[in-house]
């Protein structure tokens, strides 16, 4: 085995005439290269314009600069990237992945997996939105409203579930107006008309009317 070098070798002889013949070889030998190369890529990988989609070795061969094979054999890693999907139904917004959606839609994040490959997942979503509606309502000296009774005039509010599941918000703007109650005190010679009615003895009468805000008025 020789190695890449100038080596002069010198071989005596006889000449067809019974001299010296003297011959020198100069020899060089070069060696061809071997190179091993690691790569992992995800998914697949370009080597010298073949595109390579499975984990394993690979070699290819060139000529040196020197004239010799170049051996270049690639140690290949592919690993995948995933995909997932995802359904949500949310009532008004969303937060997914630090944003904020308001809308319902398909949005995609994406993210490093355990190999460190990308990683895509698919939210497919539903936004329903909340409700609100007003009322106004008056009555005399309280309501019930939604099982609750109110005898102070104000604003109220009954927050329930609307026909898709989210909050249906309903204001009531309640008027409360409180009844009244009169005493009248009669003397009278022998009888006494009031209200189209004569009366001839001592007594207690109660006399009930609706006064200007549709609410009892008692006078006795």
């Amino acid at each position: 085995f020789y190695s890449s070098a100038n080596i002069i070798f010198t071989s005596n002889t006889l000449s067809s005439v019974g001299c010296d013949s003297i011959v020198n070889l100069d020899l060089i030998i070069n060696n061809s290269i071997s190179v091993d190369t690691t790569i992992i890529a995800c998914d697949s990988y370009d080597w010298d314009g073949v595109t390579y989609d499975s984990t394993g070795q690979y070699v290819n061969i060139y000529t040196a600069v020197n004239g010799c094979d170049s051996t270049v054999t690639l140690d290949l890693t592919i690993n995948n990237s995933s995909s997932s999907s995802e359904t949500a139904t949310s009532c008004d917004s969303l937060v997914w992945n630090g944003v904020t959606y308001d809308t319902g839609g398909s949005y995609t994040y994406i993210t490093t997996n355990s190999v460190g490959c990308d990683s895509t997942v698919t939210l497919d979503l539903t936004i329903n939105n909340s409700s609100s509606s007003s009322q106004t309502a008056t009555a005399c000296d309280s309501l019930v409203w939604n099982g609750v009774t109110y005898t102070t005039s104000g604003s109220y509010t009954y927050v329930t579930s609307n026909s898709v599941g989210c909050d249906s918000t309903v204001n009531l703007d309640l008027t409360i107006n409180n009844s009244s109650t009169n005493s009248v005190s009669i003397n009278s010679c022998d009888s006494y008309v009031w209200n189209g009615i004569t009366y001839t003895s001592s007594t207690t009468i109660f006399n009930r009317f609706t006064d200007l805000n549709g609410c009892d008025s008692t006078v006795n």
